[in-house]
C-alpha cells in the first residue's frame, strides 16, 4: 500500500498577516505566544492600523455601558461588556470595575473613544483605557505652573483626541485657579482659568492659550470628530460651540444649528454621527420625547427627526442601522427602531441618568501603561445573574 505522504503549505508571509489582522484582539494575543515575529508583526504601526480598518469596514463594534446602582459614596461606577446576539438580544457579559476611580463621587466620566482608546477622568484623576488589550494608563500630575497665591484648583471639562501628523494622542482640559482674598470682604472670590494639554508621546502636561469663551456640560456621546474635539460653550451670553484641533493646537468656534428652539426648552448633545459633527436636540420636559439630528457638512442640515417616543428621557447613543439606545422613564436600557417605531426594553438597568454607553472598535493600540492586573481592576463574568 502506498504511503501517503503529509505535506506542509507555507502562506506568504503577507498573507498570513492579512487573515491575522481580521482577527479579534482576544485571539492575536493568544497567537503572539505562538513565535516572536508574529508577537513583532502585531506590534507595527503598519499591522496596528489594518486591524482597526478591518474593524470598522465590517462595523465590528463593542459596547461597554458605564452605570451606578444607586447615589451614595458606597454605590460605585462601573463599566458592563455588552454582548449582542446579530446586533438584536443585548446581555452583559461581564461587569469591570476600576478601583483608581472609586473614590471619586461621580467618576469617572468618559471621552472617547478614539481608535479604540478611552480617557476616563474625573476632578484631577485622568487616565487613558485600551479594553481591548487591557491596557490602563494612569495620567502624571500636571506640571503646569499655576499662578501665585491660588487658594485652589478645580478642574473642569476635557476633549481626547488624536494628532495625526505626529502619531500621537492627547488630552485638553479647563482649569480654574480661584483665589479667596476677596471672601472676606462678602464679594466672590477672583479666579483664572489656564488651559492644559497632555501628550502621550511626551507623557507630559503644558500650557496652551485659553479661550475667550466659556465651557460646559458633560457629553453623552463621543464629542472627538476627525481631528478635533468639540464642547457647548457660552461666549457674552451667546451659545455656540467650541473646537480644538489635536494637530495644530488652536481653539475656533462654530455656530449652533439654527433648530427652531431655545436651549431652555432643549437638551443638545454633540456627538460623531458616522464621521462628521453632529448635534441631537430633545425637549426637556415630558416623557414622550422627539429628537431632531443635525449634522454639519460645511454648513448645519437636519438629517432626521424622530417623533414622539414614549417613556423615554435621554438618547444614549446610535446602534446598527440607526437604530437608537435610549434610557427610558424607569431607567431601563431600551433600543428605538424608527424605520418600524419599535421600542425594544433590553431589560439593562442603573440608576437614573447614570448610563452611558461606549461603542469602540477593537484596537492593538498601545497607551505605554499597565495591564489591568497590575491596576487591580476586576473583570466579574455575569451568569443568571440580573442584568
Amino acid at each position: 500500500m502506498q504511503e501517503i505522504s503529509k505535506t506542509r503549505i507555507d502562506l506568504p508571509e503577507m498573507l498570513v498577516m492579512e487573515i491575522m489582522s481580521k482577527l479579534p484582539v482576544k485571539s492575536l494575543t493568544r497567537f503572539r505566544c505562538v513565535c516572536k515575529p508574529w508577537s513583532s508583526s502585531f506590534q507595527t504601526p503598519h499591522f496596528i492600523t489594518q486591524h482597526q480598518q478591518n474593524n470598522l469596514k465590517n462595523n465590528n463594534f463593542n459596547l461597554l455601558l458605564k452605570r451606578c446602582n444607586g447615589n451614595t459614596r458606597d454605590d460605585i461606577h462601573y463599566f458592563s461588556q455588552l454582548f449582542t446576539e446579530k446586533g438584536q438580544n443585548f446581555s452583559v457579559n461581564q461587569n469591570i470595575h476600576l478601583p483608581f476611580f472609586e473614590n471619586c463621587w461621580y467618576a469617572p466620566e468618559v471621552d472617547g473613544p478614539c481608535n479604540g482608546i478611552l480617557c476616563l477622568h474625573d476632578a484631577g484623576k485622568a487616565s487613558l483605557w485600551n479594553p481591548s488589550t487591557r491596557e490602563f494608563k494612569i495620567l502624571p500630575p500636571s506640571s503646569v505652573q499655576r499662578p501665585s497665591l491660588v487658594d485652589s484648583t478645580s478642574f473642569g471639562c476635557l476633549g481626547f483626541g488624536y494628532d495625526s501628523q505626529t502619531d500621537d494622542y492627547k488630552v485638553v482640559r479647563f482649569v480654574t485657579n480661584y483665589f479667596k482674598e476677596n471672601e472676606d470682604e462678602g464679594s466672590m472670590a477672583d479666579w483664572i482659568h489656564q488651559v492644559e494639554l497632555y501628550s502621550l508621546k511626551s507623557d507630559s502636561w503644558k500650557e496652551v492659550s485659553v479661550p475667550d469663551v466659556h465651557v460646559y456640560g458633560s457629553p453623552l456621546f463621543n464629542n472627538y470628530v476627525n481631528g478635533s474635539y468639540y464642547w457647548q460653550a457660552i461666549q457674552n451670553s451667546d451659545y455656540l460651540i467650541l473646537s480644538f484641533d489635536m494637530v495644530n493646537e488652536k481653539f475656533s468656534t462654530l455656530p449652533l444649528p439654527e433648530f427652531g428652539g431655545t436651549l431652555a426648552q432643549h437638551y443638545l448633545q454633540l456627538l460623531d454621527f458616522n464621521g462628521v459633527l453632529g448635534a441631537i436636540f430633545y425637549p426637556r420636559e415630558g416623557t414622550d420625547k422627539s429628537f431632531d439630528l443635525w449634522v454639519m457638512n460645511g454648513s448645519w442640515t437636519k438629517q432626521f427627526s424622530v417623533e414622539s417616543v414614549p417613556g423615554v428621557e435621554r438618547p444614549l447613543g446610535f446602534w446598527k442601522n440607526d437604530k437608537l439606545l435610549l434610557e427610558s422613564s424607569d431607567h431601563e436600557l431600551v433600543l428605538f427602531d424608527p424605520s418600524t417605531q419599535e421600542l425594544k426594553n433590553l431589560g439593562i438597568h442603573a440608576y437614573r441618568e447614570t448610563m452611558q454607553i461606549i461603542a469602540y472598535v477593537e484596537s492593538l493600540v498601545p497607551i505605554n501603561g499597565r495591564s489591568e492586573h497590575e491596576e487591580r481592576m476586576i473583570r466579574r463574568p455575569v451568569g443568571g445573574a440580573p442584568n
